[in-house]
């Protein structure tokens, strides 16, 4: 059978108790085809895999590098970092608007010099490591139907690892109310009035983690050696100011590698906010806000998709929680062992969550849990009791099964038409060999929600060598996609012979950059 219709190795089948799901979200709306046709004469039209190192689209596509790692930003020399990920655009006017880029983790080769096979690193190269993360702010302006980033504008501005940022909880954390910077910020959101929210998704990887007898295991980066910062400063959803840069940590929304935070609003107005902890079988989680505009206090939820529930995280509401916990903070810090205390469903590696613009369901990147044999991952699709998204009950199905046109989904996003946009993220070491082979490099998807094709992925777009792409964002009047490229070349075994040339070629260094995608081809698809 077609992995479309028959579920093995899924994430509710490996880690539910669960063998088949109902696949009818394949067959609805099928008496009307969008967007795509049978022989291929639609307005998109697809490329075929490809493992060159160029940043490929198909025809009636067309792109440019709009912003590169090193680019300076302001007056003050502020760069823009590393690795850039989640992208998103906030409108000043007609013509201008703000873009936030979050940059994740440094290519450490290209940004100190440091590789992770070396034994020790300096607090220089610790230090450049620090400056390349976080997030930018770039005000860009419509000139003559372009869209260009403004130069040295008031607005542009830097957020990093050395960023002082409070924590916004009942309590200190770890001894303070401050944490120094942000990092691993990998997906986000928007909320309804306007900031920004990043999200500290692989923080272990910068400062440790705390073991259960109270010690600090060590990261692969190696940061704590120079800045004892508390591993529980990180993990968390920042909410930014996009015309002042002013950041604060929502300890409300809980600590774990969030991959998103994805916002919708309730019928009764609170806001509602989505969010993936991406490890494998880990757990989704929502958080519902106490008020229509601020996400400082409310309620967490962790998903039991078995039985179509969410499960309170309020330890007064939970007294297995209360016998474990010894108040709410700390419970916010330690997600993950409070959703297993209360059997919430472990995944397939949740990471970014989008809503569909015109039937409110919740759609989830499972990217993959090979441990579970499950190398390709799925996308999953929680339907709200009511089209509430605040109500306590779910309904959940498998829209999208990996392995036959796309493998490992990422990052979504829909369009205003309800499409569905996917990029992939098979892991560079990976890339090339069984399983993965045919599907060589990482891509960019279209993905049809309704009509005869519902469910299936067509590629247009290609990555180069080593990268993923991300952040896929919509330009301000919707005239294209800002994309973020990101750590093309990243398994370059030196400087000197980086296994990446993109975006300027030749012999020059990889650098991860923004792309800006346009053509006639939106036209047809946004009529």
């Amino acid at each position: 059978m077609k992995r479309r219709s028959f579920i093995k190795n899924s994430a509710l089948a490996s880690s539910a108790g669960l063998t088949y799901l109902s696949s009818s979200m394949f067959l609805t709306s099928c008496t009307k085809d969008k967007k795509v046709t049978a022989d291929g004469s639609s307005p998109i039209k697809t490329i075929q895999p490809s493992d060159k190192d160029e940043f490929l689209m198909a025809e009636g596509f067309s792109h440019e590098v709009f912003l590169s790692k090193g680019d300076i930003l302001n007056s003050q020399g502020e760069e823009f970092g590393s690795n850039n990920d989640y992208i998103a655009v906030v409108p000043l006017n007609s013509s201008e608007a703000i873009l936030w880029v979050n940059h994740e983790y440094p290519n450490t080769l290209f940004v100190s010099g440091w590789k992770y096979s070396d034994k020790t690193k300096n607090k220089k190269q610790v230090d450049l490591e620090r400056k390349s993360v976080g997030g930018s702010l770039v005000h860009i302006k419509l000139v003559n139907g372009k869209w260009v980033p403004v130069k040295n504008s008031q607005y542009n501005r830097r957020i990093s690892a050395e960023t002082k940022i409070p924590m916004i909880a009942p309590r200190k954390i770890a001894g303070s109310s401050v944490a120094e910077g942000t990092l691993a910020n990998c997906a986000g959101g928007v909320t309804p009035w306007g900031s920004v929210l990043t999200c500290e998704e692989n923080y272990d990887n910068f400062y440790g983690e705390r073991n259960k007898d109270g010690t600090v295991r060590p990261s692969p980066m190696k940061w704590e050696t120079f800045y004892n910062n508390p591993p529980e400063h990180y993990g968390w959803v920042v909410e930014v100011n996009p015309k002042t840069g002013e950041s604060k940590k929502l300890i409300s929304l809980g600590r774990f590698a969030h991959e998103s935070a994805t916002c919708a609003i309730a019928k009764d107005g609170r806001v509602v906010v989505y969010s993936g902890d991406d490890r494998s079988d880990q757990f989704v989680y929502k958080f519902v806000s106490d008020s229509k505009d601020s996400l400082e206090k409310g309620e967490l939820f962790v998903a039991d998709i078995k039985n179509g529930k969410w499960l309170s995280l309020d330890i007064n509401k939970q007294p297995a929680l209360k016998k474990r916990f010894k108040d709410q903070t700390e419970i916010q810090i330690n997600c993950r062992e409070a959703g297993k205390i209360l059997g919430a469903t472990p995944l397939d590696r949740p990471e970014d969550i989008e809503i569909h613009p015109k039937t409110g369901e919740v759609y989830i990147a499972l990217t993959n849990n090979k441990k579970r044999k499950n190398y390709f991952g799925s996308i999953l699709k929680l339907t709200p009791a009511n089209g509430d998204h605040g109500s306590d009950s779910m309904r959940a199905t498998d829209f999208l099964i990996g392995g036959e046109d796309l493998s490992c989904p990422d990052n979504l996003l829909f369009d205003h038409e309800g499409n569905l946009w996917v990029c992939t993220d098979i892991s560079g070491s990976a890339i090339g060999k069984k399983p993965y082979k045919k599907f060589k490099h990482n891509g960019l998807f279209f993905v049809p929600t309704e009509g005869r094709y519902s469910g299936r992925a067509f590629q247009v777009a290609s990555a180069p060598k080593d990268a993923e792409l991300t952040g896929l964002c919509v330009t301000p009047n919707q005239d294209g996609f800002f994309i973020s490229v990101q750590h093309p070349g990243e398994r370059s075994p030196s400087v000197d012979n980086p296994s990446s040339h993109w975006p300027e070629g030749g012999a020059s260094k990889p650098k991860s950059s923004v792309v800006r995608i346009s053509g006639e081809i939106f036209k047809n698809l946004w009529s």
